[in-house]
C-alpha cells in the first residue's frame, strides 16, 4: 500500500493587525495639491493684475474733467430763488463729482432759516441733485415787540415785513422762551401748543378765517381772539374747535346780556365762565351751555 504524502491543509496565518504595510496606500494627492496651488497662484495673480487695473482706471478718473461738477439741478424751492441755493453751495461746481464732500454741502444749506431740509445726489457725468424742502411759516409771532415768521416747530425763519404781504396769518404772543436754559428764542411747547390750535381751526371754514391772535404764555391754555370780537377766548390745551363753535352759537346771547365782554372761560364741561370789562376785579359771570 503507498502512501502518498498527505496533502497539507491551507493554513492561512492571521495577519499581524500591527503590520499594516499592505493596508498603506501611496499617496496620490500631490498631483492635486500641485495644481491647486498653480491655480491659486494663477488667481492671485489674476486679482492683482485687475487691481491694478482698477487703481489706474479710478487714477484717470479722478483726473477726468468730464467728471468736475457742472451743473446743479435745484427742485422744490418756491419762496428761495434757485440762485440763494447755489451761493450756498459756492464751490460745489467745479469740484469733481465723485469726490464732492456731498454732507457739507448739506450743511451748509441747512444754515438757512428757510431750508428744514436738503438732499443732495449724484449724477453722472457732471451733475449734481439738490432737492429742498423749506420751511412753512404758521404764525407770526411777536418777540421783544417785534414780528416775525414761525414755522409750526417754532423756529423762526425771519422778520416779518412789506414782502411777506401773503401771509395771512394770526399773530402769536407768549411764545418768548428762555435761550439760556433751552438755546431757543422760542420757547418749544408753547409753538407747538399755538400750532395744534392754528391746526386744528384752519380744518373749520366757520373759525380758522376768524382766528386772529393766539396767547399761549400759559403752555396749558391757548387764549383765542376771533376778528370782530373783543372777547379773550380761553380754551385750554385741547377739544379747540368744539370750545369755540360753542362760543360761537352763545356769543350773540351773552353780549346781548353783557355790554363789554373781557374774557370767556371755555375750558369746563358744559359751563362758561363770563367777565364783563366793566366788573371789579375778581367778578366772575357764568352762563350754564350745553355743548
Amino acid at each position: 500500500m503507498s502512501t502518498r504524502p498527505a496533502r497539507t491543509a491551507g493554513i492561512r496565518a492571521p495577519a499581524d493587525k500591527r503590520f499594516r504595510r499592505a493596508q498603506v496606500r501611496q499617496p496620490a494627492r500631490r498631483g492635486w495639491r500641485a495644481l491647486i496651488s498653480l491655480a491659486t497662484l494663477r488667481l492671485i495673480a489674476v486679482i492683482a493684475v485687475v487691481t491694478v487695473g482698477a487703481f489706474k482706471l479710478v487714477g484717470v478718473a479722478l483726473e477726468s474733467d468730464h467728471l468736475r461738477v457742472q451743473h446743479l439741478q435745484v427742485r422744490g424751492v418756491a419762496r428761495i430763488a434757485a440762485g440763494e441755493i447755489e451761493a450756498l453751495v459756492d464751490g460745489l461746481r467745479g469740484d469733481h463729482v465723485l469726490t464732492a464732500d456731498l454732507e457739507s454741502y448739506r450743511q451748509r444749506l441747512l444754515q438757512s432759516p428757510w431750508v428744514a431740509d436738503a438732499t443732495l445726489r449724484r449724477v453722472l457725468p457732471s451733475t449734481v441733485e439738490i432737492a429742498v424742502i423749506e420751511r412753512r411759516p404758521m404764525s407770526i409771532g411777536r418777540l421783544d415787540g417785534r414780528l416775525f415768521l414761525v414755522d409750526a416747530s417754532g423756529m423762526v425763519i425771519e422778520e416779518h415785513g412789506p414782502q411777506h404781504a401773503e401771509y395771512d396769518l394770526p399773530i402769536v404772543d407768549g411764545l418768548s422762551g428762555n435761550p439760556r436754559e433751552t438755546g431757543f428764542m422760542v420757547d418749544p411747547m408753547r409753538a407747538r401748543l399755538a400750532a395744534r390750535v392754528i391746526e386744528a381751526t384752519s380744518l373749520d371754514p366757520a373759525i380758522g378765517p376768524r382766528v386772529s391772535q393766539i396767547d399761549v404764555s400759559d403752555p396749558h391754555d391757548a387764549v383765542v381772539l376771533l376778528d370782530g370780537d373783543r372777547a379773550l377766548l380761553h380754551v385750554g390745551e385741547d377739544e379747540f374747535v368744539k370750545r369755540l363753535r360753542s362760543y360761537l352759537t352763545l356769543a350773540p346771547t351773552l353780549h346781548e346780556r353783557l355790554d363789554d365782554i373781557d374774557y370767556v372761560d371755555l375750558r369746563f364741561d358744559e359751563r362758561i365762565y363770563v367777565r364783563p370789562r366793566s366788573a371789579r376785579p375778581g367778578a366772575v359771570r357764568h352762563a350754564a351751555a350745553r355743548y
